[in-house]
């Protein structure tokens, strides 16, 4: 089927707020004396903050009747650091230009939750871009469960099979491609030369690099 949609993740792909992410989690973990190695975190980047937090405090042994208030202390923090200290990932205005360009249908898909956002939307300048969007924070299941990305596609009213989806994330690229969509994966440096991201239709180190070419392949 002829592709006409592209469904964006957003942290790690638009902004570079993993770090931020890692930083807020450390910050809220070390109330409870717990201390996650860079290997432990990576191991569930692209969760949702609540499925991230269950993980690690199962993990540890935490008591489950701390779990809503250290996902809601590590949300407001990550608030705070994205605004104060995001930016935008390389690429970003040349990916949006070029799909604009081409009139697909442009729509965001993410774990975090709608507060988020609509915030980094409007901080990295790309809301007259964006017809659709769609979070996995009070959906049954998160990312790798493929709902948000259908859900997207169905705000945006396009057949799954129409989109290609830009993912940084191994749960979100198991996403994407459970939904039966195209998947292009920017994976961080450290991560790009691992042999799971095999599973996606193509790999790029930037959204810079992404061009005609790759689109016509993926076509």
């Amino acid at each position: 089927m002829h592709l006409n949609t592209v469904i964006f993740d957003m942290d790690g792909l638009l902004i570079d707020s993993e770090p931020l992410w890692e930083e807020a989690a450390s910050e809220v973990f070390n109330i409870y004396g717990v201390n996650l190695t860079e290997e432990q975190y990576k191991t569930t980047t692209g969760l949702r903050t609540k499925e991230f937090v269950q993980w690690w405090f199962r993990h540890f042994n935490i008591g489950e009747e701390e779990l809503i208030k250290a996902e809601k202390n590590i949300f407001s923090l990550v608030l705070d650091k994205i605004g104060q200290r995001g930016q935008v990932m390389p690429g970003v205005d040349h990916i949006f230009e070029f799909f604009s360009k081409l009139n697909f249908k442009i729509g965001i898909a993410s774990s975090s939750p709608d507060t988020l956002i609509q915030m980094v939307i409007d901080q990295i300048g790309i809301r007259k871009y964006i017809q659709a969007t769609a979070s996995a924070e009070f959906l049954a299941y998160g990312k790798p469960h493929p709902q948000v990305y259908l859900d997207c596609a169905a705000a945006i009213q396009s057949n799954p099979t129409e989109c290609v989806c830009f993912e940084d994330s191994f749960n979100g690229m198991i996403a994407a491609k459970s939904a039966r969509m195209k998947c292009v994966v920017v994976p961080h440096h450290a991560q790009y030369k691992e042999e799971r991201w095999g599973a996606s239709d193509l790999k790029l180190s930037s959204l810079q690099n992404f061009g005609a070419l790759h689109l016509s392949l993926l076509g």
